[in-house]
């Protein structure tokens, strides 16, 4: 079972079949995780950008928003081929090739991205919320957190349920736009025009730089990897070549719907604002207003059902994203729920901060702000990623080749050239705006930009320069050793834990199977009464006695039996009692029996069985109930 755990996405890794299947139903079979990582081009972040340039540059932008999609098609198809052929995914395969400390710095990197992502999804489920219900931003910000059941209930539900949900989502987004498309009545020959490439600079720079970290997400490239690893496939070299294939199409056909949303939200923001003289809506809430003004009251519906419904699938992603980075690159595996919370409260914080001290206006900007953010990322991403998918040792025969590895290395380029000019433009511009504030900037900010060069840097040439062998202990779980000859082991003291419920005979028969009438037993049940926890020792309250009364009749029917048996108490938490307990007696085998509880219980009522496990140094065997 342990090397279950090893995989990217562990529980749901190879739970898609795709073998035995011809024709449609093997497209179909292989359609989805593209379809997850679509909606990351969707998000609110792309309405920000989108709306500030279509609005104040008209059409002039759409050949950016068209070579960020066709960068993100290269890029996501070579994410895919490293998740098919290695079965790793992006964060794995860097934790393979890079020294830890570096590994640490790309995942706090990742982090910051998906932090910012997930700021961006915030923002646009509140906004959504304020237009549709008039509730305030504040609380509708805060009432994000509860995503997180949402989320937990699909990940129990399995794959291609999450999937079906997301991909419900991008239809009701793809409609709404559809329809506001034949309200607006954009000048079609300015929009064939809008394709033709121009000159950047100010900005325009800033915000076709906001365009490209919106569309090409660096998490993305991180989920990609290991969503296509949700599909069972055939390991030959041409089951590897059918999967490429069938990845690809799923990847074309979900990146291209993506890109004609997004072209959509740019081109209604020229047709409705620019040619109608509103040169500056950066704000989503004055979009949705002008719409209303202009074209009457369905297509701003159409417009905030549409910004709900993508904000809700996109931080679903962000969260499975957030687990590949965390296992992948620093080998830390925590609940779905709780990576989901972390990461919703590390947004959350930035936001209430910006409404509290900034007020509602300045939302759109900290939006575009998170988009640019993404961008600054992309290169610690698209650079390793093209380094593994171009190493012939690694990937054998599917290594990328010469054409496709030279307009990935060009994207790479265009990606870090731009920010590497915006990130200049910015410091100057942060020199002569702030005179009083040169001294953090010369002592803060250069040093940390420095920093982050150094590193950029470092992941462009270490593979070329000083490429090593990869050790053999940063896999997930390190390797098998040689387990040599087996002997019976025998436990002298046994403890078995016990909560008079119908589960307690397969307890006692699974603890006196291990020692028979050679071991002691000690029968273990924790008081957890309000005064047993307050005072963490003997409480005779009524449910005490209860309990005294209970475990002495189980333990005198075991010594009538022959067992060499004594019963404790604890009281307080269970799992410290139990640990108490077990240290105090030198027991050296703990039998429990699990209480079952499934994802929402497990929040409420705890899981004692863990915790137990983390806090004792001995075999724990845990009984699982029998079903009826």
């Amino acid at each position: 079972m342990a090397l279950k755990h090893t995989e990217s996405l562990s529980d749901v890794h190879n739970s898609v079949g795709t073998e035995n299947k011809t024709g449609w139903r093997k497209v179909l079979a292989f359609l989805g995780p593209a379809y997850l990582v679509s909606v990351g081009y969707m998000d609110p972040g792309n309405w920000a950008t989108d709306i500030a340039g279509g609005s104040a540059f008209g059409y002039r932008l759409l050949w950016v928003l068209l070579a960020s999609n066709l960068m993100a098609l290269l890029l996501q198809s070579l994410s895919a081929r490293l998740g098919i052929v290695r079965g790793l995914d992006l964060a794995q395969a860097s934790k393979n090739a890079y020294p830890r400390f570096v590994n640490f710095c790309l995942y706090i990197l990742a982090q910051v991205a998906i932090i910012a992502c997930d700021l961006a999804e915030i923002i646009g489920m509140a906004i959504g919320l304020n237009l549709l219900f008039d509730l305030p931003l504040l609380w509708g910000v805060l009432l994000t957190i509860t995503d997180t059941i949402l989320l937990l209930f699909l990940m129990n539900k399995g794959m291609r349920k999450l999937e079906a949900f997301i991909v419900s989502m991008i239809f009701i987004v793809g409609l709404s736009f559809l329809t506001e498309m034949f309200i607006v009545k954009p000048d079609v020959v300015e929009v064939v025009k809008g394709f033709t490439p121009g000159n950047l600079s100010g900005s325009a720079l800033y915000i076709a730089i906001g365009i490209i970290g919106a569309t090409v997400m660096p998490h993305n490239l991180y989920l990609h990897s290991a969503l296509v690893q949700t599909r069972k496939i055939n390991r030959s070299d041409e089951g590897i070549k059918s999967s490429i294939k069938y990845n690809f199409i799923d990847t074309v056909i979900a990146l291209n719907l993506a890109f004609l949303v997004n072209a959509a939200i740019l081109i209604l923001a020229a047709g409705a604002f620019f040619s109608n003289g509103y040169f500056e809506v950066a704000e989503i809430q004055d979009a949705y207003k002008l719409l209303e003004n202009i074209f009457g009251k369905t297509a701003p519906v159409l417009f905030a059902v549409a910004l709900i419904a993508s904000g809700q699938s996109s931080t679903i992603t962000g969260t499975l994203a957030g687990q590949i980075i965390m296992e992948g690159h620093i080998n830390l595996r925590i609940e779905p729920w709780m990576r989901r919370l972390l990461t919703r409260l590390l947004a959350i914080l930035p936001a209430v901060f910006t409404i509290l001290y900034f007020g509602e206006n300045a939302l759109g900007d900290l939006l575009i702000l998170s988009q640019v953010v993404l961008s600054l990322q992309l290169g610690f991403a698209v650079i390793p990623l093209i380094h593994f998918t171009s190493d012939k040792a690694k990937m054998g025969k599917f290594a990328i080749g010469p054409v496709i590895k030279i307009l990935a290395w060009i994207s790479a380029i265009i990606i870090v050239g731009l920010n590497v000019k915006l990130v200049i433009e910015q410091i100057l511009g942060w020199i002569n705006d702030y005179p009083n504030a040169r001294i953090e900037i010369y002592t803060i900010v250069l040093p940390l930009v420095t920093g982050v060069g150094l590193l950029l840097l470092y992941v462009v040439l270490k593979p070329l320069l000083f490429n090593r062998r990869e050790r053999p202990n940063r896999v997930p779980h390190g390797e098998a050793t040689d387990i040599g000859g087996i002997d019976q082991v025998a436990y002298k003291h046994i403890g078995i834990t016990l909560d008079f419920s119908k589960n307690d005979r397969d307890s006692i028969r699974h603890g006196i199977m291990q020692g028979g009438k050679v071991a002691r037993y000690t029968l273990i049940h924790v008081v957890e009464t309000a005064g047993a926890r307050y005072h963490g020792t003997d409480v005779m309250d009524s449910e005490t006695q209860s309990d005294v009364k209970n475990l002495d009749k189980y333990a005198a029917d075991l010594v009538s039996m022959g067992y060499q048996v004594t019963a404790r108490i604890g009281y307080g938490l269970p799992a410290n009692a139990i640990a108490k307990i077990v240290a105090h007696d030198k027991i050296d085998f703990l039998v429990m029996g699990s209480h079952g509880h499934k994802a929402l219980k497990d929040l409420i009522f705890g899981t004692t069985v863990n915790s137990v496990r983390h806090m004792v140094s001995i075999p724990v065997l845990v009984v699982k109930p029998q079903s009826k």
